[in-house]
């Protein structure tokens, strides 16, 4: 079963839908989930790797097709109810009990457009190799996936890379793209050993910031009492870390350069709010529930949004490490109580804020 020009042109515009459809998708959830074109990368890189010569780009589109599928759980939303979206995004659709499902589905979707080229189990296959990198991949990132839904609604993060990292992605075009072009299962082998070594390079940056965070706190003479430790957007130098001491978040960065010590960039504090206490006078309304729900997915670390009154904002994530302005929230009504509150995000990608991001990558002063 060779490949032939009519199987090729599928394959074109295979991978043309594809990313087409996901474009708005990236776009959206640009701080929630790994970029759909690496998920897809990584996927085909997994299909490939267990593909012969003949079919290895049927292989490459079916394992890029699983990888990307769990993320289509963006699209479960209500406008009626905001926080809908985020209770299900990175659920059910990223558990290991959904990827037999999930490569049935894209086994059976594709089945039409390559029977000529493959059997119905090599479909399945690939399809499942593709989907199974996909929660394992989310977990490289943060915040966190529900791996062993529905037994568990706990969230599991690596927090090692972002979730879009440049570099990353690029040793993965690399060695997809050579081995679609060649034909050769072996460079795509190369590809699963990029990701690995670049995956260990990270751990020991993260374990560096952990350390750098540790010690900051010891001369500021906080006990942590809960510590984060996650890389900033593109790149594996400037880490964000967070901790819990007392009522209290501090947010700092930490600059890792391999060849160095480590540079600390000091940063803001906030007050963790304690909104059972604030909002007790609407207990067992849905404006209460909501909240309940909102500090359910922020894992407890609410903080109020300085330049936005009435917001209740997610304290773990902000545009910049050393900020404590909160990268999304709750708008909070309480002359509506029966109604669902409003999310928003709150994106401040000003000059300024530019500016003290690439002087951190630098290694510089930010004031």
């Amino acid at each position: 079963m060779g490949n032939n020009h009519t199987g090729d042109i599928k394959i074109f515009y295979g991978y043309k839908i594809l990313f087409y459809n996901y474009s708005t998708h990236l776009i959206n959830s640009t701080f929630l989930n790994m970029d759909p074109v690496t998920h897809g990368l990584i996927g085909a890189t997994a299909s490939q790797s267990f593909a012969e010569k003949d079919i290895l780009r049927y292989a490459a589109l079916l394992g890029a097709a699983g990888g990307m599928l769990p993320d289509l759980d963006i699209l479960i939303s209500s406008p009626a109810d905001p926080l809908l979206n985020l209770e299900f995004h990175r659920q059910f659709t990223h558990s290991l009990v959904f990827i037999p499902a999930g490569a049935l589905l894209i086994a059976g979707l594709f089945w039409w457009f390559v029977r000529s080229e493959l059997y119905f189990w090599e479909c399945y296959l690939f399809s499942l190799l593709g989907i199974a990198t996909a929660g394992i991949a989310d977990m490289f990132t943060s915040y966190g996936v529900q791996l062993l839904w529905p037994f568990t609604t706990e969230r599991f993060a690596w927090n090692l890379i972002s979730i879009f990292d440049p570099i990353f992605s690029l040793g993965l075009i690399i060695t997809v793209g050579f081995s679609l072009y060649k034909k050769k299962k072996g460079i795509a082998w190369l590809g699963l050993i990029w990701m690995t070594v670049y995956l260990l390079f990270a751990v020991t940056q993260k374990q560096k910031a952990k350390i750098a965070a540790q010690a900051l706190a010891k001369q500021r003479n906080h006990f942590i009492e809960r510590l984060i430790v996650k890389p900033t957007i593109g790149n594996e130098l400037i880490w964000s870390t967070r901790y819990v001491s007392g009522q209290m978040i501090y947010a700092d960065g930490v600059r890792i350069n391999p060849l160095s010590d480590p540079h600390v960039y000091p940063g803001e504090s906030a007050e963790i709010m304690d909104w059972q206490e604030q909002y007790s006078d609407f207990e067992g309304t849905v404006l209460y529930q909501d909240i309940q729900r909102f500090d359910e997915l922020s894992e407890g670390i609410l903080v109020a949004h300085p330049d936005h009154p009435n917001v209740i904002g997610d304290g773990r994530y902000a545009m910049l490490p050393i900020s404590i302005k909160p990268l999304w929230g709750i708008k909070v009504d309480t002359t509506q109580p029966r109604q669902h509150v409003e999310f928003n995000t709150y994106r401040d990608a000003s000059q300024e804020v530019r500016t003290k991001f690439k002087n951190m990558l630098l290694g510089r002063a930010i004031e």
